[in-house]
């Protein structure tokens, strides 16, 4: 009999299925292209007072405006209010930063009126008007100047009303700065550092342009009109109408908030991925059961029947015949690797007993030596027997019984 344990197919089928699923595995994982449209939506914010930050480009502004002055000098209150009054000029370039808060370079300036006691102060030669005579005498004076200065400018109308992109109608705006001033007219020629504060009234005519009535008051030190009194210092105040314009870009944008939704058509990538996880659950479910069969063993069976070798009388020598016969036993022997008892005989009608001892063993033993040493079968699988002298096994024949029988043990 034959085992043999023919579990490569199982083998074969759990390897197979191992690779499907693993190819399954790689393809879901795979993120295929999927089309994808974009929504944007702006939401404005309602707070009037948040604003978005405009470019550096954005919200430039000139101004030009004309009106009188006055100057606050040592002598200058001892002449009619009328004799004092210069003309005035700004001329200025700026730029807002928020609705609220700005920044602007400005000129000031052309001429002053006043008084002075010493005629090389810029006097006239022309005396005050009741003020002449020894000891009392005051001569009219006039000079030149300008006033280069910088200004931070803050929009009451925005910073408490909130910003309209419209714009206010009225825009009060107070500013404080500083400037250099300088009288270029005849000696002396004086120069000071000047603190300049004002209120700009702006009233809107449209998106570009403003009408202005501007107040500007001017403090320097008291010798800046040549004459040293006793004073902390001196000063000059404005009063001028002009046109502001505004360069474009204008204005601010209201702060707002963009949401960006990205949608994707993603039915044919779910469908795909819902069959993939099936095939990969039915796998699953195959190599679980595969892996659970019972190995299948496949079985032959080979039936080795008796082999009979027939001697002659009083001979143990094997005949080519039956040496052929014993090579065909042979392959079967090795093949099964079944175990044999090779029994060796002689007939008891001839000879005596101690002969055909001798005889039996030495027929069985020329089947041993064949099969081991001519045919290669293991020593492992056959046993040496003898019978020695026997009676009629075979149709009462005496010759037959001159044999060696094999048998499976």
């Amino acid at each position: 009999m034959i085992i043999q344990n023919n579990s490569n197919m199982n083998k074969i089928l759990i390897t197979t299925t191992m690779i499907a699923l693993a190819g399954v595995t790689a393809m879901a994982q795979q993120q295929p292209t999927v089309k994808t449209d974009t929504t944007v939506t702006v939401e404005y914010n309602s707070d009037k007072y948040r604003v978005e930050t405009a470019p550096f480009k954005a919200n430039w502004f000139i101004g030009v405006d004309g009106g009188a002055q006055i100057y606050f000098g040592e002598h200058d209150t001892q002449c009619k209010f009328g004799d004092r009054l210069a003309p005035a000029l700004n001329i200025y370039v700026g730029k807002w930063f928020t609705p609220t808060v700005g920044a602007r370079l400005g000129y000031s300036g052309i001429g002053q009126k006043g008084a002075t006691q010493d005629h090389s102060i810029h006097g006239t030669g022309e005396t005050v008007p009741d003020k002449g005579g020894w000891g009392y005498w005051l001569e009219q004076q006039k000079f030149n100047f300008w006033n280069i200065h910088a200004d931070v400018m803050f929009n009451l109308a925005n910073a408490f009303c909130g910003y309209k992109p419209e714009g206010h109608i009225w825009n009060p705006t107070p500013f404080i700065g500083l400037g250099w001033a300088h009288v270029y007219s005849e000696a002396p020629k004086t120069n000071e550092i000047s603190a300049n504060l004002g209120l700009i009234n702006a009233f809107r005519l449209c998106d570009a342009l403003d009408l202005n009535v501007n107040v500007h008051a001017m403090m320097v030190n008291e010798a800046f009109d040549g004459e040293k009194g006793h004073r902390w210092g001196e000063g000059n105040l404005s009063a001028t109408l002009g046109l502001t314009y505004k360069f474009k870009p204008r204005g601010w944008e209201r702060s707002k908030l963009v949401k960006v939704v990205e949608t994707s058509d993603i039915s044919q990538y779910q469908i795909a991925l819902a069959e993939l996880k099936a095939e990969r659950e039915r796998l699953e479910k195959e190599l679980s059961a595969l892996k659970a069969q019972p190995e299948v063993v496949e079985t032959t069976n080979t039936i080795a029947s008796p082999y009979y070798v027939r001697f002659e009388l009083g001979k143990s020598e094997l005949s080519k015949e039956a040496r052929v016969n014993l090579g065909l036993l042979a392959e079967i022997l090795k093949t099964t690797g079944a175990k044999f008892t090779v029994s060796g005989y002689a007939d008891a009608a001839t000879g005596n007993k101690k002969i055909n001892e001798k005889l039996s063993q030495e027929r069985a033993q020329a089947v041993y030596d064949c099969l081991t040493k001519e045919f290669g079968v293991p020593a492992s699988q056959l046993e040496l027997d003898s019978k020695g002298g026997v009676d009629n096994m075979f149709y009462d024949d005496p010759s037959l019984s001159r044999a060696v029988i094999t048998r499976a043990k």
